[in-house]
């Protein structure tokens, strides 16, 4: 690979030319900053930097590769992560004026995890705030735009981070996802992500100040430009924290198979809870007829024994009780007031949403049980099947779009205006029942946007649905910059 390179080389590929001394440490960084200085004012990815703590780290780092010294898999990679990581000595606001002025004072587990393994920390990517849209935009750091077409948006909430990656101007990051919010920004850049199984990755310093619990369904996860650094930072990131690994170790099972041709797949492209739009299912269908002429065992009608309908209530129910506790007592009082005015037979999105912002613990209880039942139907259906391949969204990255709230807007999908809420049903497909999900690039739209799959898989099966990824990369498609960004 040419040195010219360089910016688009993936971290294990970049931990490789700094092992061999290609490159130095301090080298890469300063190519990183230099970088951002002339992109990133086009797209707004990167919000925060400590130049200073990352000179100092590629120095002991270059330093380490003199002696002969590995400082771990990511030795010497430079790295940003997803604002709402506590970094000591960069601001953790969740884009929330409101903690405008917090700076966190220790790393966040998953950081000092990046550092042990040789990565350089350098700097943020931008969030929406309190990390509920999939736009990346707030009053602190402004709007993120999608380096593929900047008036669109990079999807949200990890989407500075996959923005930066797709742009060349990191070399690996880290988000977090409990309603796509890792997998639509990688799909909308045409990155690659990955959603863990919920609880196999400490979450611990990824929470808003003061906060220190796991919330339901949330999970923190890798972003990458290629497949096998997705598998790199997971073996990283994983684990519990000291409290709970004082009593259990995570030890995943292997990958189900080694070869694309003994994967059986199950492909489910469109659902009536989600209309998708053509360019995607057709990106979609290729690789699907492409997987056949592979002799994969494909099937277009397996699906769990599960009514979707259903699947899809009790996602919105127990997502939007998972995040009420971000609610001001004020807010939680109009909200409580609010709900109580809706009528009981009320389906819609908001109404759903409203009542779930205020539900008792009994109500939750019963959710949660149900979603167990569910759980027990996923794990019955992958033992048919290895994977299930799906969209990530129901479109390719859409115009920003900030006026009101996100459940009042809309986004197109075959000519039509749909409530851009709908799309929360590809989310619900793996994060209801605690199912990992990884998202591979797998083309580009006739208008030349990305378009990523879905892969989910068995609970803890992450190295499975990981494999499968970096199959496609290695036989189907891979990662490729967006014009503009060489």
């Amino acid at each position: 690979m040419a040195r010219t390179d360089m910016p688009f080389r993936t971290a294990t590929q970049l931990a490789k030319a700094i092992r061999a001394r290609e490159i130095g440490c301090v080298e890469t960084l300063d190519l990183y900053l230099a970088r951002i200085e002339t992109h990133n004012p086009r797209i707004n990815a990167v919000i925060a930097l400590d130049v200073e703590s990352a000179r100092k780290a590629a120095k002991a780092a270059d330093k380490a590769t003199r002696k002969g010294d590995s400082l771990g898999p990511l030795h010497g990679v430079p790295m940003t992560l997803k604002e709402s990581y506590d970094v000591a000595g960069l601001p953790t606001t969740w884009g929330d004026p409101a903690f405008r002025g917090h700076v966190a004072a220790t790393d966040s587990l998953a950081v000092q995890r990046f550092k042990r393994a040789g990565a350089i920390v350098f700097g943020k990517t931008n969030v929406p705030l309190m990390l509920a849209d999939w736009q990346s935009f707030n009053a602190i750091y402004g709007t993120t735009n999608n380096p593929w077409d900047v008036a669109r948006s990079p999807g949200g909430s990890s989407g500075g981070s996959a923005a930066a990656l797709a742009a060349g101007l990191t070399g690996l990051d880290a988000g977090s996802d409990i309603g796509a919010s890792i997998r639509n920004p990688a799909h909308y850049c045409g990155v690659y992500g990955h959603k863990p199984t919920w609880g196999i990755v400490s979450g611990k310093g990824h929470a808003l100040p003061g906060t220190v619990s796991q919330s339901d369904i949330a999970v923190v996860g890798p972003l990458a430009r290629s497949a096998e650094d997705l598998i790199t930072a997971m073996d990283v990131m994983q684990g519990p924290d000291e409290i709970d690994g004082a009593g259990w170790q995570l030890k995943l099972p292997a990958p189900r198979h080694k070869q694309l041709r003994d994967f059986r797949v199950a492909v489910m492209l469109e659902d009536r809870n989600s209309a998708v739009d053509a360019e995607v299912r057709a990106s979609i269908q290729a690789l699907t007829d492409w997987l056949r002429r592979r002799k994969v065992t494909v099937s277009d009608a397996g699906r769990p024994d599960i009514d979707m309908d259903e699947h899809q209530r009790l996602y919105v129910d127990l997502l939007r009780t998972a995040t009420s506790g971000r609610q001001s007592d004020e807010l939680y009082a109009r909200n409580k007031q609010l709900a109580a005015g809706l009528a009981p037979d009320d389906p819609s999105y908001f109404a759903r949403m409203a009542r779930a912002n205020v539900a008792g613990h009994r109500d939750w209880l019963g959710a949660n049980e149900r979603r167990h039942q569910l759980r027990l139907k996923w794990a019955a259906f992958f033992e048919d099947y290895d994977v299930l391949l799906c969209p990530a969204a129901a479109s390719a990255a859409f115009p920003h779009d900030h006026i009101g709230e996100r459940y009042q807007r809309t986004i197109e999908v075959d000519g039509q205006r749909v409530p851009t809420t709908d799309q929360l049903f590809w989310a619900g497909i793996s994060s209801l029942c605690h199912l990992p999900g990884t998202v591979a690039p797998i083309g580009l739209t006739p208008r030349g946007l990305p378009v990523g799959v879905q892969i989910v898989g068995p609970q803890y099966g992450d190295r499975t649905t990981l494999r499968f990824a970096r199959l496609l990369e290695r036989e189907y498609y891979r990662f490729v910059p967006p014009p503009g960004f060489g």
